[in-house]
């Protein structure tokens, strides 16, 4: 990859099929994290009311005014997707729609499930591996945290394996087309509950209500209220974090904080 992990899209089918599945029209908001080269930008500004591109290496700027000088539906943010003020945004995104630098998909997907309740779906390119991630069954040697956390406030899912040869250059992972549709009504993540997850998957090798127990400023009885809780939604007490689903997690935190 060159610096700053740029793997540009030259493929026009791959476009054509990001462009069907994202669906979007004349009413969407878009966030384009990862402009690039504005091959994607272009095409989603000439459909919807208002574009996002935010873009990171300001070498490609003169790059994109270029492309998108025809717009005036569209705003570029030269700038850290992961220092943006993302609510700040006007007008508010109602959609996520980027090829992701794979180096902050996972922690861009998420901080837009959070801090963006008006974005309802999501049509993104990610390594297969975060993909794979995000949308893991429970049990499944992928499950974890992220997978908990988006599917808390989405439904997600691994919409197509992408080949290599659409980048230049050519990256030396495998790539995937994620989905991701916000529940109804909006289901939030509150800390308190992100805290509970990040706790309960810190010692994998250990049952959860340990791993809670070990946590850095855990309550007094954390472990015996948490095992107790378990039984109570079926599980047994020494149960691990990745048997349980995230509607689970969020009945786990109700409880505990119940307790």
């Amino acid at each position: 990859m060159v610096r700053l992990g740029q793997n540009f899209l030259v493929d026009r089918n791959i476009l054509d099929v990001i462009e069907r599945l994202a669906g979007v029209g004349e009413d969407d908001v878009v966030l384009e994290i990862g402009g690039g080269e504005g091959v994607l930008s272009e095409r989603l500004a000439a459909e919807v009311a208002h574009l996002h591109v935010v873009e990171i290496d300001r070498r490609l700027e003169p790059r994109l005014r270029d492309v998108l000088s025809g717009f005036v539906n569209v705003t570029l943010w030269i700038a850290d997707a992961l220092d943006l003020d993302l609510p700040a945004l006007s007008p508010a995104p109602t959609a996520v729609i980027a090829n992701l630098p794979y180096s902050i998909a996972a922690t861009v997907i998420l901080r837009t499930i959070e801090e963006l309740a008006s974005v309802r779906r999501w049509v993104v390119m990610v390594q297969r591996e975060v993909g794979e991630r995000l949308a893991a069954s429970v049990g499944d040697s992928a499950y974890g945290i992220p997978s908990v956390l988006a599917q808390l406030a989405c439904e997600v899912r691994v919409l197509r394996p992408v080949a290599r040869t659409v980048f230049r250059p050519v990256p030396r992972v495998d790539s995937v087309l994620v989905g991701l549709r916000r529940r109804e009504p909006v289901a939030g993540v509150d800390p308190g509950l992100r805290a509970l997850v990040h706790d309960a998957f810190a010692h994998r090798r250990k049952a959860l209500a340990g791993s809670l127990a070990l946590a850095p400023g855990a309550l007094p009885g954390v472990r015996e209220r948490a095992r107790a809780a378990l039984v109570e939604l079926g599980h047994p007490a020494d149960e691990r974090a990745e048997r349980l689903s995230p509607d689970e997690f969020r009945e786990l935190a109700d409880r505990l904080s119940a307790s």
